[in-house]
């Protein structure tokens, strides 16, 4: 992947661009700061419900009450659900309340809603006494960053303010893992599965790279010229098609735990395993007790307790490398490796760990290695010229 960039825009296709820019920009900021009055709005509506209830001894379901009254006439002015107002209220009262350097970014137009969305979706299992100092560092830390980076940068924030361990809380985590079905129509359903997240992602992964193969292969198949003998063509999408083998695997396949198991084994199955990338601190290897300041993560998908990452790291058969980091930035400064493209290989791995094009979070093992500046034109291979970037 390549780009020319000998063409530029001439002068004054340049001069109204720019324009063009300043005035989406300006129109942003006066959005965002309509929308942060109206969430104060919301909020005083909020509070005038519970108020109302506030001298009475009044149940939850009074409170309840009360608020949906407030929403319901809301709702009837703008011609919308009560219960989507009531949602609206409720999430402005604990923006309001709990995140208010958030919202005063938010009004100055310094934040979008998707990165005021990303913050409060971040700080709500904090504690309340951890969200003061949260919002003020979650603000500082949006500057600059799409919303999905952001996500990213927020997870490891919010870890290392829980006066619990990511382990202490996963393993209370693990005891609401279950499988439910959700009625749609024409006769189609949703299976939602919750499990841990190297679990989840893990087996989404193996469905991506399964499904990828069957794809590949319908492209490559010869046709079958000679008159009536030709298949239907298998016109499935990726996901119809990583949905039928997730149905074939569940149905066909005797998992592990079935106690009323009787072959010998997963199979061929079993034998194929998922790309998931993990980092894993050392420090939070050998001191688990501090592994909230430095979680080991999930690349794409954020922190996993200690536990996990360790005993990933005990059963991988894969070689571990040390990566020497900048202990503020998390640069990669150097490597212990001997093989050049090996090396290459792992340093920009463990450096980019997701795609670099702005906003996009696939991570570095679903990306190819691309030089930054074409390879054809001059650009060297070497670490400062590459870079993962997905398809």
């Amino acid at each position: 992947m390549s780009f020319d960039l000998r063409s530029p825009l001439p002068d004054d296709g340049a001069v109204a661009l720019s324009a063009v820019l300043r005035e989406v920009r300006a129109m942003d900021a006066e959005v965002a700061s309509a929308e942060a009055r109206r969430v104060r709005a919301l909020a005083r509506a909020g509070h005038l419900a519970l108020d109302a209830t506030a001298g009475l001894r009044a149940s939850s379901r009074a409170a309840e009450m009360a608020l949906r009254e407030v929403a319901s006439e809301i709702a009837a002015a703008e011609c919308v659900s009560d219960r989507s107002v009531q949602g609206q209220i409720g999430w402005s009262m604990t923006l309001t309340d709990d995140f208010p350097v958030t919202l005063d970014a938010w009004e100055a137009g310094a934040l979008s809603r998707a990165h005021v969305r990303v913050i409060v979706d971040a700080g709500t299992p904090l504690p309340s006494e951890r969200r003061e100092e949260f919002d003020v560092l979650a603000v500082a830390t949006a500057e600059g960053l799409s919303p999905g980076r952001l996500k990213t940068r927020l997870a490891a924030l919010a870890e290392a303010l829980q006066p619990t361990t990511l382990t202490e809380r996963h393993r209370r985590g693990r005891e609401t893992r279950c499988v439910r079905v959700v009625h749609g129509q024409d006769g189609m359903s949703d299976l939602i599965a919750t499990l841990p997240t190297v679990l989840a992602v893990g087996i989404y992964d193996r469905l991506v790279q399964q499904s990828a193969a069957i794809v590949d292969a319908r492209r490559e198949a010869p046709a079958d010229d000679r008159e009536g003998t030709a298949p239907a063509p298998d016109a499935r999408t990726a996901d119809q098609v990583r949905a039928d083998i997730l149905a074939d695997m569940l149905l066909t396949a005797a998992p592990d735990a079935d106690p009323t198991r009787g072959d010998d084994g997963p199979g061929t199955l079993g034998a194929i395993r998922a790309r998931v990338q993990v980092v894993v601190p050392a420090l939070t290897m050998l001191r688990p007790g501090t592994e909230n300041s430095d979680a080991a993560a999930l690349v794409g998908h954020g922190p996993i307790d200690a536990d996990t990452a360790r005993n990933l790291a005990e059963a991988t058969a894969v070689p571990w490398d040390r990566v020497i980091t900048h202990p503020v930035s998390g640069e990669v400064l150097r490597t212990d490796t001997y093989h050049r493209t090996a090396a290459i290989d792992r340093h920009l791995r463990a450096r980019d760990r997701h795609c670099r094009w702005p906003g996009c979070t696939t991570p570095a093992v679903r990306c190819e290695v691309d030089h930054t500046r074409d390879h054809a034109l001059g650009g060297p291979t070497n670490v400062t010229n590459l870079a993962h970037l997905c398809q």
